[in-house]
């Protein structure tokens, strides 16, 4: 069939499909995240360069390209607004402070998308924007120098599906710092639903401000006040809703992107500055296709609909639960907590005091099962719940946690098991 001439498409034509082929529409989650080729520390050569050409394009701009750097009457947001860099995979997001040692970004900024290999936590780093191209200014993840950088990052999603049902309100992530680098502390965010954001039809009050690798030399971009687009009730809309496995928490906007512009705030102007009503995460494409038995033969090029963000809704439960989460560290304390999550049924790993993504998964499931806010944390409350409930069904005592430090942000050595 590679050889084969289809016709554009036309309402003659589309009366004349043969039997057995059908044209149907084709959806697609473009993320924001783009390799850059020297990262944005260092140079390039010829190759390389060539390279970034490539791959640093507009990821979707609407009309005129109306970007612009950072005005400045804006520049208190460079203390707020920073960027997150592997160095191995030269992988750029952006992520902003919601707290002096959190920040939030994309998942797939983390965990790339399903069926990627994710980034190597302990290889990240995130620095703010005031502080420069300095190599070494990058602060990393809590943890990272334990190994434990995973049990310091909670997230909507470890596998970002970008196909139909894209989960894109699930692509959100909050990391906590190995040292406060936000020192002036984080932007805050709002509760506003997408349909109030889109309440006046045409009104521009929405913006974003973040990295974009094809404009702006690695210095913070603004893409000015644009539109959010109502999911109405026509068929329209019911068909962009059901690309999505949830909608209610989706922001379809038409502000300007550009590659490593994942993870940047979606914000509004409030009472007292600048307030984040959510993250931007790629751009939502529709195609129409010819298939035939399930069979693509040809796919008709791609209309932008509009860039992605994910409200704040998504995850504000999870932010406050963040806060003031007590991680837990001794491989002892996790390997009871994988017990515990094992006999009520939760976990079937190993009972090695390990974290990894299967115990994050079982202790969702039991975070589910409690009707909390899920956040994956193997933290010393959850630990203190977990053997509540199967003392309860044991009739023996809870026990506490055996570290004798217990912190938030920090992973103390191993203690040995008592005796």
């Amino acid at each position: 069939m590679k050889n084969t001439a289809y016709p554009k498409l036309g309402r003659s034509w589309l009366h004349a499909i043969p039997p057995g082929i059908s044209l149907a529409m084709a959806a697609v989650l473009i993320t924001a995240s783009p390799v850059c080729a020297a990262g944005p520390y260092g140079r390039a050569d010829a190759q390389e360069r060539d390279t970034a050409k490539a791959l640093l394009q507009p990821i979707a701009v609407f009309g005129a390209d109306d970007r612009t750097l950072l005005p400045a009457r804006m520049t208190d947001l460079e203390d707020k607004i920073g960027m997150l860099y592997e160095p191995g995979s030269r992988s750029v997001c952006t992520a902003f402070c919601i707290g002096e040692d959190t920040v939030a970004t994309a998942a797939h900024c983390l965990f790339r998308t399903r069926g990627e290999r994710p980034l190597p936590l302990a290889n990240v780093t995130f620095r703010l924007s005031s502080m420069g191209g300095r190599r070494s200014a990058g602060v990393k993840i809590a943890g990272a120098a334990q190994g434990a950088a995973e049990q310091n990052v909670i997230t909507g999603t470890t596998s970002l599906s970008t196909k139909p049902p894209i989960d894109a309100t699930r692509d959100w992530a909050l990391v906590r710092l190995a040292s406060p680098v936000c020192k002036k502390g984080g932007l805050p965010l709002v509760r506003r639903t997408p349909a109030e954001l889109s309440a006046i039809e045409g009104e521009r009050t929405l913006y974003q401000v973040g990295y974009h690798g094809d404009f702006g030399k690695w210095r913070l971009t603004l893409s000015p006040p644009c539109t959010v687009r109502r999911l109405g009730r026509n068929a329209g809309g019911r068909m962009i809703a059901g690309d999505f496995a949830d909608a209610s928490a989706l922001i379809l906007h038409t502000c300007d992107t550009g590659g490593a512009s994942s993870g940047s705030p979606l914000l509004v102007d409030g009472p007292r500055g600048p307030e984040v009503v959510g993250i931007n995460v790629g751009t939502y494409l529709q195609s129409q296709v010819l298939t035939q038995d399930g069979e693509v033969l040809h796919r008709y090029r791609s209309d932008t609909v509009a860039n992605t963000g994910v409200s704040t809704l998504a995850f504000m439960e999870q932010r406050d639960s963040f806060a003031v989460a007590e991680v837990i560290t001794s491989r002892q304390d996790i390997r009871r907590m994988q017990h515990g999550l094992a006999s009520a049924g939760h976990y079937e790993g190993p009972l090695d005091g390990l974290y990894g993504p299967a115990l994050r998964a079982a202790i969702e499931k039991f975070e589910t099962a409690e009707r909390r806010p899920r956040t994956g944390l193997a933290s010393a409350t959850l630990l203190r719940r977990l053997e509540a409930v199967i003392a309860g069904r044991n009739r023996t005592p809870a026990y506490e946690p055996t570290s004798d430090r217990i912190e938030t942000g920090s992973v103390p050595r191993p203690q040995p098991a008592r005796r």
